[in-house]
């Protein structure tokens, strides 16, 4: 097989894995894009979360050119992405009790506030513990995760439970357990992981609705402006001015 087929097989399995979440995950990424919207108009903060490489999605929603200004990363040191070294420290970190719970209390998240917390597995201490904390805390919480992990994997939670069982809305990317798309018979591991590009096509599509929302009811989204059009920059300045009680990435 070449690798034009392999590549093939694997965009192929991309856009499957797509279409599922538009046609199954509907009325979930409706409701998020609401609530979302709900915490902007009530004068609430967003922030985003994950650990490894489900970071790489929080990252993506996070000041970026098309993207809502008000969208914050919750950052928990070692485990942002790869960068922490040696790279298997942050998965180990992932299984701390209580980190989680140091990580809110010196946070700016407050009662009101949204976050979304990216898991693929959702089975991890730090995630299935932020939820639980920040729920405590009054905080709306949206997880995003694959829900097949819950009933072929055991939590690694002291409760026993998963990410989906602390959320007031569930996205499901609906990535089967392992994430990799592809096998052949010469290769011993299966390979191509598909969950970044489902997850942050899946909160993509979250945030268009929230931004859809917020102008439905007259209120313009605070959205940014690519740096690299003429007029970005100036755009972004008044945006960032005008809601910079609310946005934690510029200090």
């Amino acid at each position: 097989m070449g690798d034009s087929k392999l590549a093939d097989r694997y965009l192929d399995a991309a856009i499957g894995l797509l279409r599922r979440i538009r046609d199954e995950e509907a009325t979930s990424i409706a409701a998020a894009g609401t609530l979302l919207a709900d915490t902007v108009t009530a004068g609430g903060r967003l922030f985003a979360f994950g650990a490894g490489h489900s970071s790489l999605a929080a990252q993506d929603l996070v000041y970026r050119a098309g993207g809502l200004a008000l969208m914050n990363l919750l950052a928990v040191p070692g485990v942002v992405g790869v960068d922490v070294m040696p790279a298997t420290l942050g998965s180990a970190l992932e299984r701390v009790d209580g980190l989680a719970a140091a990580v809110l209390d010196s946070s700016p998240l407050r009662a009101g506030d949204a976050l979304v917390i990216i898991s693929l597995s959702g089975r991890n201490a730090l995630p299935v513990e932020m939820a639980i904390n920040a729920r405590a805390l009054g905080i709306h919480v949206i997880g995003v995760t694959s829900v097949a992990y819950a009933t072929q994997t055991g939590s690694r939670h002291s409760s026993g439970t998963f990410l989906k069982d602390h959320c007031d809305i569930v996205l499901d990317s609906k990535i089967a357990v392992g994430d990799a798309e592809l096998t052949l018979d010469s290769v011993p591991a299966p390979f191509a992981p598909a969950s970044t590009v489902v997850t942050t096509a899946l909160l993509q599509a979250v945030m268009a609705t929230a931004a859809g929302t917020l102008a439905e009811r007259g209120i313009e989204p605070p959205l940014l402006r690519s740096g690299n059009v003429d007029g970005g920059h100036e755009w972004n300045g008044r945006i960032l001015e005008e809601y910079g009680d609310r946005i934690f990435y510029r200090h």
